[in-house]
């Protein structure tokens, strides 16, 4: 064989992370390193895989076939290489996981001593963005992600469906006193998001529709807001995931609940779109989808 495992998976790399500076920071490795093993790659083979420009890189006819090729190569060593394992436990290796900061503080952190207690030889890196990333470029493992998915380059598997509430402290609703309905709320201060702005769309009915709401305070992610909401700043509309405890205890009350309309919001873990799953990212997902099934 002419061609080495390592400029196979520079060649990969290349292609998917869209340029070779990023390619090489996903490998960590140099960018005149991951650019020489795709020139020795291209000089081996006598072809040229993919056509550089100044703005971007594109696969040829032949980089196209290759990538194919390429790709069934690595996965097969991956795939062999997880069959070598001894057990579950023996797997190892760094995930790296992506969520908004609320799911990560309120359902991963919580779970994590029991998965290091299965995997211990597994490495967890977590980051927070309340927004969407996109996966490759941030060398992410697994992301969570909410509501409707519309990226096609993923697998997604669905994790649970958290159902919202519209919630408020005792203490706002002693000093303000209790909405009896929808209407009620314009004489109230109400807590949301500054972005994305969908999440200001209630699950209640006000002249036959979902109520818009305009917040008096927003935030950037749903743990600010209900930190605003446990100060007693108002009412707020929450997923399940993040008020259940506060419920449980008594440190927020569930307003509405026989004029709310119940919206469940399905929540995926995705990961990049390949043919073999690294055992080690798809333990993780199975071991999260297990925690969560009691949502579904």
């Amino acid at each position: 064989m002419k061609s080495t495992i390592e400029e196979l998976h520079a060649f990969v790399t290349i292609v998917d992370s869209g340029s070779i500076v990023m390619a090489a920071e996903r490998l960590g490795q140099t960018t005149s390193g991951v650019s020489r093993a795709l020139q020795r790659l291209e000089n081996k083979l006598n072809v040229t895989l993919l056509e550089r420009t100044t703005r971007k890189l594109k696969l040829t006819q032949e980089g196209q076939l290759f990538l194919e090729k390429a790709r069934k190569i690595l996965n097969d060593l991956a795939e062999a290489e997880d069959a070598l394992l001894k057990s579950d436990s023996d797997t190892s290796g760094r995930i790296r996981i992506d969520s908004a900061t609320p799911f990560i503080l309120h359902v991963i952190v919580p779970l994590m001593q029991e998965f290091m207690q299965q995997y211990p030889n597994i490495e967890i890196e977590l980051n927070n963005h309340d927004q969407v990333i996109d996966l490759l470029e941030h060398k992410t493992d697994v992301a969570i992600r909410f509501g409707e998915l519309h990226d096609s380059s993923l697998h997604a598997k669905l994790l649970c469906r958290s159902r919202l509430y519209i919630v408020a402290s005792p203490v706002y609703l002693e000093q303000h006193g209790v909405p009896q309905s929808p209407a009620d709320l314009s004489q109230h201060a109400l807590l949301g998001f500054s972005q994305p702005t969908h999440l200001n769309t209630w699950p209640v009915q006000l002249n036959g529709e979902d109520l818009i709401v305009h917040p008096k305070i927003k935030a950037s992610n749903g743990e600010t807001v209900r930190q605003l909401a446990l100060q007693g700043l108002g009412i707020t509309c929450l997923s399940r995931f993040l008020v259940e405890d506060d419920l449980q205890a008594g440190h927020l009350k569930a307003l509405f609940e026989d004029q709310i309309r119940l919206y469940y919001q399905n929540i995926h873990a995705v990961y990049y779109r390949q043919e073999h799953l690294p055992k080690r990212v798809r333990l993780f997902i199975e071991f999260l989808a297990q925690k969560l099934a009691v949502y579904l």
